[in-house]
């Protein structure tokens, strides 16, 4: 386990800023010397810059207000202030590279970091990280996703064909390998605290039991669909984005029923996929350069094209009223306000 504390500070200009999303009085918006955003975006619609080269990877609430990111690049934890388009950035240790962020149960930053091949903690209050690397008989995870257990344990993914546990009260780390080998990648903690993770190369999802660390194969019915993302809505429904498949995809675990719906386009490619406060899903098109927000008791989609071409946004999460969207191909922060 490694302590590190240190900061950096940049000034960051905010891009747009709509009437829905407008800054508070006397604070004023700067210009960004970098091209300018795309001119069709929505009233509710913000972009941030974030410093070149951080490619965001995920993107998850921080305490009051603030937005964290992986600067997956530059091996940082990035803070956006969203009223000011201020960011600063916490870096990791060397050598890092950072893909997940979620926040803990102690209100904490937690990151999985395929750089450093760890669990890392960063502490909101005093910027203090704290490491805990993966035992060396899984050198080179690929770690990539986590989500925290109603014990208050960090589970997580690794792509090389692993799924873990970190129980940070007594720095208990347990790592397991996939049955099926190669793939794991998102992960989420359903409204009751159970753990599910799909495999992007094993076109699966896994139901973990908490306490032996064994899993449960379901198989999706679309074969080598690529599932790559799962989230929890507030009914316990999973769902999952595929990747090959061009599909959004509901598990209903106390059925067992699926269900998809195709996104319009030529050839989607769902990265993303997150639930909303209102149950509202969220996905990301690759192959249609956008965020899409499905309803579905309508069953209607809304489309939030990215700021520029090849946004690429990964990982989306939010807070009541408001969705985070990391393009990391633009180096911005897309913030949608969904609330009144």
């Amino acid at each position: 386990m490694k302590r590190i504390a240190a900061t950096l500070f940049v000034a960051v200009a905010g891009l747009v800023a709509s009437p829905a999303c407008a800054q508070p009085p006397g604070q004023q918006q700067q210009q960004s010397e970098r091209a300018p955003a795309r001119g069709d975006l929505a009233a509710n619609v913000r972009i941030y810059e974030v410093p070149q080269g951080s490619r965001p990877h995920d993107v998850a609430p921080g305490p009051d207000g603030l937005v964290w990111y992986t600067g997956q690049r530059r091996g940082t934890l990035g803070i956006l202030n969203p009223e000011t388009g201020a960011v600063r950035e916490v870096p990791l240790g060397e050598g890092s590279a950072p893909h997940g962020v979620i926040m803990g149960p102690d209100g904490a930053a937690w990151i999985t970091d395929g750089g450093l091949n760890a669990i890392v903690r960063v502490d909101p209050a005093t910027d203090a990280v704290r490491v805990w690397r993966l035992p060396e008989e899984f050198p080179d995870s690929n770690l990539n996703t986590a989500a925290f257990d109603r014990e208050g344990r960090i589970w997580f993914t690794g792509q090389t064909g692993v799924y873990g546990r970190l129980d940070p009260r007594t720095d208990e780390m347990r790592v397991w390998r996939d049955p099926e080998g190669r793939g794991p990648y998102g992960i989420a903690a359903t409204p009751d605290g159970e753990i599910y993770y799909v495999s992007l190369a094993g076109s699966h999802l896994a139901r973990v039991n908490r306490e032996t660390g064994a899993t449960t194969i379901i198989e999706p019915p679309t074969a080598n669909q690529g599932a790559r993302r799962v989230w929890a809505d507030s009914r316990g429904n999973l769902w999952i984005s595929e990747w090959n498949g061009g599909q959004l995809t509901r598990y209903t675990p106390s059925t067992g029923e699926w269900r998809s719906w195709r996104p319009e386009g030529e050839r989607p490619r769902v990265y993303a996929v997150y639930v909303d406060d209102r149950d509202i899903v969220w996905i990301t098109d690759f192959g249609g350069n956008a965020t899409l927000a499905f309803d579905p008791g309508t069953e209607r989609w809304t489309r939030y094209p990215g700021s520029g071409d090849n946004a690429n946004v990964r990982q989306i999460l939010g807070r009541p009223g408001w969705v985070y969207l990391p393009e990391s191909g633009l180096d911005r922060i897309m913030v949608v306000r969904t609330g009144s």
